[in-house]
């Protein structure tokens, strides 16, 4: 196992956990589930305390798994530090694997450029080339792509009531086959289907991350909003994109209620109410 830091050169790894809880070990009158379920809590707090690094955690709806970790930050032996702490702690007896999901934060290929902006603010708005106005709104237009950026890359995750998590990739079949467009077609595609998602802006905070040749499929998405119902309405409506519509394939949902991590093994029956 790697003892020094393993890190990206660009944006953080992202860990997704999820478990079922073995009533049977929970239930031995010789397991102090208590004082596990308190450790397991202030092993959670403590790596979300550490610099860069967050925690979420929830419990899951239905019966893919009890319990769910978002675990990210800037190094990936630190996250699979985190995962074998939890497992090897006390009440990692407790902790059945059902599913875990690998990636990393990353900027989109078809983000708007400089030079895609410029040529808008002439075509599009009119200003002039090199005039104060095309100046200034240039300015302001470096100032979003870079808080933009920073949000991709190094996310700082607000605590929402309700998680959700998807895998997914593009599709490559027949005449259905995302890579055999050329750049500009795809660059035109998403940015409409990214148009759609800005439309649901302070409803549902969106993170896609990328996992092509570290996981099953080529990205992860995670979405966080107080409103379970506008989880359901932003996938709804963007299936009708093209972009979805024809060259995507969804594996499968997870969807949680986030909580703190005492309250979520309180809620699980870990700790007493």
């Amino acid at each position: 196992m790697p003892t020094e830091a393993v890190t990206t050169d660009q944006g953080w790894g992202v860990l997704h956990l999820f478990f079922h809880l073995r009533r049977d070990v929970l239930a031995d009158p010789h397991f102090d589930r208590e004082a596990a379920g308190r450790q397991l809590a202030a092993r959670i707090q403590a790596f979300g305390a550490r610099d860069g690094y967050q925690a979420l955690v929830f419990s899951v709806l239905g019966q893919k798994a009890d319990i769910g970790i978002m675990a990210l930050g800037p190094d990936l032996t630190a996250l699979d530090a985190f995962h074998v702490a939890l497992v090897s702690d006390p009440l990692g007896a407790a902790l059945a694997p059902a599913a875990s999901y690998l990636s990393l934060t990353e900027l989109s290929e078809y983000t708007s450029t400089e030079t895609d902006e410029t040529r808008r603010l002439v075509d599009e708005d009119g200003l002039a080339e090199g005039s104060a106005e095309h100046t200034e709104a240039l300015n302001a237009f470096r100032e979003r792509m870079s808080a933009y950026a920073e949000h991709r890359l190094h996310p700082q995750l607000p605590h929402k009531k309700v998680l959700s998590f998807y895998p997914m990739s593009k599709r490559r079949d027949g005449d259905d086959n995302w890579y055999a467009l050329d750049f500009s077609a795809r660059k035109r595609l998403m940015v409409g289907h990214a148009r759609v998602g800005r439309t649901y802006r302070g409803r549902v905070l969106q993170l896609i991350t990328g996992s092509t040749g570290l996981d099953d499929w080529e990205w992860g998405v995670t979405l966080l909003a107080d409103d379970p119902g506008a989880l359901r309405d932003i996938v709804y409506e963007m299936r009708f994109d093209e972009v979805s519509a024809r060259y995507g394939e969804f594996g499968p949902f997870v969807t949680g209620l986030v909580m703190q991590p005492e309250d979520l093994l309180r809620h699980q029956g870990v700790l007493a109410p």
